[in-house]
């Protein structure tokens, strides 16, 4: 039940995510008062679970011209590194109708010029971030190899590499095995190809990463409060938040509560195409394998990344919600893969995991405000990105709550695009 007298605060984060308390720790640096809300296990939370990769290089949306034409491949392959659940398959299709003209040529230029910008600001906050929070111990400057089997595969990515190179991203393109092996040996043979982006980082452990800016936060005398936040009214001088166990009232809120962002926009008048897409994966011991490099396996749709001294394998995309059950199928079919493609590596004892990414349909977050009320701010909807935007996005909701110009151009993350 809730208090009768609501906590009051000058700004109300819901969401200790990455997004969230990066936000709180940007917020709260310029001067104001601020408090997380957030009611998750911290073990569950996708900003502990993912592959510690701050992927500025994937520029490139989902939603890509010619996409559709795969789209009945999805449902025949429920292990496939894109699925939708057959039962989930009507719960998504105005989603997937988004998605659709998301990838019409217009809008997808539109899109990837609005990620460019979004991920060069990410990258800059990101090492202003890093300063400021005296974290460099917390990450790895080890880049990424994407890996392609046989020349088709890499001939067909060419035109990927040649956008990265339009917007700016670094790369070099490996065209042999012993190229590859120079960078991380012990790759089976048949990738013949590569793509090398040496300014790509990584965190040592993404939970470590989160607990790190969380303590700069707390110690900055910022609350994180562990409560539910049911919905969002709107009062003529301020915006109340009912929780499950108490009330709060503050001047400002933002709502970065990842794929739990739908419900609250709604609860004030945003219907906003907020979609579910969960990723899994498997976390090795120590030794599982000698890793050089964070690898993608870009035609699997999985990578491999070191979190700490341990080995996590993971990805795929499986638009399924919030409530259906994890497939941990899934998460071993990636280790089978990882098996075979690095043949060294040990797979016993793996520790299996999934996590909900707030996606939207055109790969852009909403990073705005409601089109309801000034004092209410969005920031959600990264996709598997959350981390990689985290910095851009706290510095751009930082923008909005002080009422001064942006960096970049926000217009193309409004909560009013669709």
């Amino acid at each position: 039940m809730s208090t009768a007298t609501p906590i009051q605060t000058e700004v109300l984060v819901i969401g200790a995510g990455i997004i969230g308390i990066s936000i709180a720790l940007k917020l709260q640096s310029e001067g104001k008062q601020v408090t997380v809300l957030d009611n998750q296990d911290p073990k569950a939370r996708t900003s502990m679970g993912n592959a510690g990769a701050f992927a500025f290089a994937d520029v490139i949306p989902l939603a890509t011209p010619g996409i559709m034409s795969k789209a009945p491949k999805w449902l025949l392959d429920p292990l496939g590194p894109l699925s939708i659940p057959p039962r989930y398959a009507l719960s998504i299709l105005p989603w997937m109708l988004h998605f659709w003209r998301a990838s019409w040529k217009d809008r997808y230029h539109q899109a990837l010029s609005a990620q460019s910008s979004l991920m060069n600001l990410s990258k800059a906050a990101l090492e202003r971030q890093i300063e400021t929070t005296q974290a460099e111990h917390l990450i790895r400057r080890e880049g990424q190899l994407q890996l392609y089997q046989g020349e088709k595969e890499f001939l067909a990515s060419l035109a990927g590499w040649q956008t990265r190179k339009q917007h700016g991203v670094t790369f070099e393109l490996l065209e042999s095995p012993e190229a590859i092996a120079a960078i991380q040996p012990g790759l089976d043979k048949s990738f013949t190809h590569a793509g090398f982006t040496p300014e790509w980082k990584n965190t040592v452990h993404p939970a470590k990463w989160l607990t790190h800016l969380s303590q700069a936060f707390v110690d900055g005398t910022g609350q994180i409060l562990n409560d539910h936040a049911q919905l969002i009214e709107l009062k003529s001088d301020s915006v109340f938040v009912k929780g499950q166990t108490c009330d709060y009232q503050a001047q400002q809120v933002v709502v970065a509560a990842g794929a739990w962002s739908k419900t609250l926009a709604a609860s004030i008048g945003d219907s906003l195409p907020l979609e579910t897409e969960r990723g899994y994966n498997t976390t090795l011991p120590a030794g599982a394998f000698a890793l050089k490099t964070h690898i993608t396996f870009s035609n699997h749709g999985f990578v491999v990344s070191k979190v700490g001294d341990q080995i996590r394998v993971g990805g795929a995309v499986e638009l399924g919600g919030l409530a259906l059950p994890p497939n941990y199928q899934r998460s071993q079919m990636l280790l089978d893969k990882a098996k075979r493609f690095m043949p060294a590596l040990k797979t016993e004892g793996g520790e299996q995991w999934m996590g909900f990414r707030p996606s939207m349909p055109d790969s852009l977050p909403v990073i705005s405000r409601s089109s309801r009320s000034d004092r209410v701010v969005y920031a959600f909807g990264h996709g598997h990105l959350g981390l990689t935007q985290s910095a851009g996005t706290a510095e751009l909701v930082s923008d909005l709550i002080h009422q001064r110009p942006s960096a970049i151009d926000i217009a193309p993350f409004s909560a009013q695009r669709f």
